[in-house]
C-alpha cells in the first residue's frame, strides 16, 4: 500500500513563485505572505494578539490625501486618530501613553505638527462616518431643519440642490435610504467650518453621475490651508479626486 509523506517545509526558503500550488493536485498547499512585524512603527493596537496599525498617514495642507486598501486594514481607525477622536496608544494598551509622549514618538515628522494643531483646537474635523445607516439613530427630527441648524457657512441652498436633497427636506431622517443618508451624511460635513475634512467611502450607495458630482463637490472645498482625507474602493473616483494616495496592506 502507499504510504504517505509528511514532508517539514518550515525552514525551505520560499520565493513565493507559486508553482507549487499550481502542481499540487490535492490543493494542500497555500502561500500566505505574512507583513514583517514593525514593533517600532506601531501607532494603535486594540489588545492582546489583535489588530494593530503601524505608522500613519500624513495628511498635506491644500491636498486631498486618498487612503485604499482592504476592509479591516486600519483605515477608518487612521482617520479616527487623524480626527482626534481616537488617542493612539503606541501599542501599550495596557498603560496607554500621554499626548507629551505620543508627540514625542512623532517629534521632527509632519504628523507631530498636525496633531499638537488637533489638540489646540487649531483644526477643527469634520468627519463623515463609514456607516450612514446608523445616522437615525444620532440625529432626529425633518431633513431641512437638521441641515439648517447645522448649516454654518450658507452653502446649504445651494449644495441641496447638488446634492439631490431639496426634495427630501420634509422628510425624517429615519425614512431616508442609504443612497438619501450618503448624500445627507456628506452636505452635513460640506456646511461645517473645518480644516480638516474627512469623508470615509463617501461614493458608496450611490450611482454613476451621484459619484462623479459628490466628487466634484469634495473638490470644491479644497483651499490651500485646508486638509481633506478621502478613504474610497472606486478607484475611478480616488485617482480623480486625490494629490497623493496611501495604500495600506498587511
Amino acid at each position: 500500500m502507499p504510504t504517505s509523506k509528511i514532508v517539514d517545509i518550515s525552514e525551505v526558503l520560499c520565493v513565493g513563485c507559486g508553482i507549487c500550488v499550481k502542481k499540487c493536485p490535492f490543493q494542500a498547499i497555500k502561500i500566505i505572505n505574512v507583513p514583517k512585524n514593525l514593533e517600532k512603527s506601531t501607532t494603535h493596537r486594540y489588545g492582546k494578539n489583535s489588530f494593530k496599525l503601524h505608522r500613519l498617514p500624513t495628511p498635506r495642507p491644500g491636498q486631498i490625501l486618498g487612503l485604499v486598501g482592504i476592509n479591516g486594514i486600519g483605515k477608518s481607525t487612521a482617520l479616527q486618530i487623524l480626527g482626534n477622536k481616537l488617542k493612539p496608544n503606541l501599542g501599550n494598551y495596557r498603560e496607554p501613553p500621554e499626548w507629551d509622549q505620543i508627540l514625542k514618538h512623532f517629534k521632527g515628522s509632519e504628523i507631530q505638527n498636525y496633531l499638537t494643531k488637533m489638540l489646540e483646537l487649531t483644526y477643527i474635523p469634520a468627519i463623515k462616518p463609514q456607516y450612514v445607516d446608523s445616522i437615525p439613530k444620532a440625529a432626529k427630527g425633518k431633513v431641512g431643519e437638521y441641515i439648517e441648524k447645522k448649516d454654518k457657512t450658507g452653502l446649504s441652498e445651494k449644495l441641496k440642490v447638488d446634492l439631490e436633497l431639496d426634495k427630501l427636506y420634509e422628510r425624517d431622517i429615519g425614512d431616508l435610504s442609504g443612497g438619501e443618508l450618503q448624500r445627507f451624511a456628506m452636505m452635513i460635513v460640506m456646511i461645517q467650518k473645518a480644516q480638516v475634512y474627512m469623508f470615509d467611502e463617501p461614493t458608496s450607495y450611490l450611482d454613476v453621475k451621484q459619484r462623479i458630482k459628490s466628487a466634484k463637490l469634495i473638490r470644491g472645498l479644497q483651499t490651500p490651508d485646508n486638509y481633506i482625507i478621502l478613504v474610497e474602493h472606486d478607484l475611478s473616483i480616488l485617482d480623480y479626486l486625490s494629490d497623493f494616495i496611501c495604500v495600506l496592506y498587511g
